[in-house]
């Protein structure tokens, strides 16, 4: 059988830990931050964990 290939877009966006978890990034940090509040986009800085119903899926994504 050939290798499975890794999805090019989920490398760039997720990172699993050695607990098992997937780490990702929050979103909406991207434009229109004059109307968001700064305690706002500060917090959205912060990492986030994909919810357990997904990370089966992105973990298929990313084998290797």
């Amino acid at each position: 059988m050939p290798k499975q290939k890794t999805h090019s877009a989920s490398k760039k966006r997720f990172t699993v830990l050695k607990s098992g978890l997937v780490k990702r990034a929050q979103c909406n940090k991207n434009h229109k931050l004059g109307k968001k509040t700064t305690k706002r986009t500060r917090n959205l800085r912060s990492t986030a964990y994909v919810n357990k119903t997904q990370s089966k899926t992105v973990k298929n994504m990313l084998p290797y």
